[in-house]
C-alpha cells in the first residue's frame, strides 16, 4: 500500500488552554534567529553606508569619478582571495571543472552584475538623490517576482505586509528630503536619470536572485570567485574604455589612495559577507534590510556635511524596522517540484478508485518552510 500526504487537516486543538499573555507573544515574536537575522541585515547597511560615504568623498572632494575603477578594484580582490582558491581545490569544486560545466551562465551573471553597480551610480549625474533612493527600491518587486516564479517561493499575507511598510518608510525618508530641499544631482536629463536607476535596480534583483539560488544549492566560494574571474576581466576591459582618461585626472596622493583602499576594503566586505546572509535568510529579505542604508548615510551626514534633521528621518527609520520584523516574523514557502504530484497520480494501483471519484480526496501538492517555526506545522493524516 503507498502512503502518500492527502490532505493537510486541522487536528482537534485543546479547548480551555489560556491565551498567551503579551509578554510570551513578544517574546515568540522576537526569537534569536529573528534578531541574528536583523543584526546580520544591518551590519550589511552599514556596509553600504561605508561605501556610500567613502565615494561620496572621492566625488564631491577630490573630483574622482571612477565608478568602474572602484568597481573594478573589488573585483580584483575576488579574484585574488576567491578565484585561488577555486583553483587550488580538488575534484568538481575546482575552477575548471566549474568552468566547463557552466562557464557562460556565470559569464552573464557577472556582466549583469558590473552593470547594475554602473548604472545606479551614474544615474547620480542625471537626476536628484530623492529618485534614486525611491526607484532604487524596485528591486524589491522585482525580487519577489522572480523568487516567486524561478524559485518556487512563496509568501504569507504578512510578507506583503512588511515589505510594504518598508516601502512606506523610503517614501517618508524621500518626503524628508523634498521638504529639506535635498535635491542634490539634479541634471538636465532627469528622466534618462530615472530610467538607468530602474535598470540598474532590476539588474540588482536579477543578480541578487541568482546568488540567492547559487549559495543555496552550490557554493558560496563558488560565486564569490566566479565574480572574481568575470567581474575583473570585463571590468577592467569597460575602464580601459571609458574611464582611462578619468584616472589621469585623478590628483593622486596619500589620501586619495586611503579612500579607495577604504571603498574596495567595504565592497569586498560587502560582497563576502552578503552571501553569508542570503543563504540564512533570501534575496528579499536582504534587500529589505538594505533599505536603511540611505538612513545611516543621513545620520553621518548630519555631523560630516551639516545636514538638516527632520523628525521624518526617524519615523522613516521606526517603519522600515517594524517591516523587517513583520517580513522576518514568518517563514516563507517552497512549493513542492510539480513532478511529485505528477508521479503520484502514475504511481495509483490498477484498480485504484480513480482520484476523481466521489469519496476521495484528491492529493494536494503541499509546501515546505525554508526556516520551519515551531507551532506552525498542523498535523497530516497519511492515508
Amino acid at each position: 500500500m503507498i502512503s502518500v500526504v492527502s490532505t493537510a487537516e486541522s487536528a482537534p486543538r485543546g479547548t480551555g488552554t489560556p491565551e498567551p499573555s503579551l509578554y510570551r507573544r513578544i517574546r515568540r515574536l522576537f526569537t534569536r534567529d529573528l534578531l541574528v537575522s536583523l543584526a546580520l541585515g544591518q551590519v550589511l547597511s552599514l556596509l553600504i553606508c561605508a561605501i556610500g560615504l567613502s565615494s561620496k568623498f572621492l566625488a564631491e572632494d577630490f573630483h574622482a569619478n571612477t565608478p568602474v575603477f572602484q568597481s573594478f578594484l573589488n573585483y580584483i580582490l575576488l579574484f585574488l582571495v576567491y578565484t585561488t582558491t577555486l583553483a587550488v581545490r580538488q575534484g568538481e569544486g575546482n575552477l575548471l571543472a566549474i568552468l566547463k560545466q557552466r562557464w557562460w551562465k556565470y559569464m552573464i551573471l557577472g556582466l549583469v552584475d558590473i552593470e547594475a553597480n554602473y548604472l545606479v551610480l551614474k544615474a547620480y549625474q542625471y537626476t536628484t538623490l530623492s529618485s534614486v533612493q525611491l526607484l532604487d527600491c524596485f528591486a524589491i518587486p522585482v525580487v519577489l517576482l522572480l523568487s516567486w516564479f524561478f524559485l518556487l517561493v512563496r509568501y504569507k499575507a504578512v510578507h506583503f505586509v512588511g515589505a510594504g511598510l518598508c516601502l512606506l518608510g523610503i517614501g517618508c525618508m524621500v518626503g524628508a528630503d523634498v521638504l529639506l530641499g535635498r535635491q542634490q544631482g539634479l541634471g538636465e536629463q532627469k528622466l534618462f536619470g530615472d530610467l538607468l536607476v530602474l535598470g540598474g535596480a532590476t539588474l540588482y534583483g536579477i543578480s541578487n536572485v541568482c546568488e540567492e539560488f547559487i549559495v543555496k544549492n552550490l557554493s558560496r566560494v563558488e560565486f564569490l570567485g566566479m565574480m572574481g574571474l568575470f567581474g575583473s576581466f570585463f571590468s577592467g576591459i569597460q575602464l580601459a574604455i571609458m574611464e582611462h582618461k578619468e584616472l589621469l585626472k585623478v590628483p593622486w596622493d596619500w589620501q586619495i589612495g586611503l579612500l579607495y583602499v577604504g571603498f574596495s576594503a567595504f565592497m569586498f566586505g560587502l560582497y563576502s559577507f552578503m552571501p553569508v546572509v542570503m543563504k540564512r535568510t533570501s534575496a528579499a529579505s536582504v534587500n529589505l534590510s538594505l533599505l536603511t542604508a540611505d538612513l545611516y548615510s543621513l545620520f553621518c551626514g548630519l555631523f560630516l556635511f551639516h545636514y538638516k534633521f527632520s523628525g521624518l528621518y526617524l519615523l522613516s527609520f521606526f517603519i522600515i524596522i517594524l517591516g523587517l520584523v513583520l517580513y522576518s516574523s514568518s517563514s516563507t514557502y517552497v512549493a513542492q517540484d510539480p513532478r511529485v504530484y505528477k508521479q503520484f497520480r502514475n504511481s495509483r494501483p490498477a484498480g485504484d478508485p480513480s482520484p476523481l471519484s466521489p469519496g476521495i480526496l484528491e492529493p494536494s501538492v503541499t509546501y515546505t518552510s525554508l526556516s520551519p517555526e515551531s507551532g506552525d506545522e498542523l498535523p497530516v493524516r497519511v492515508a
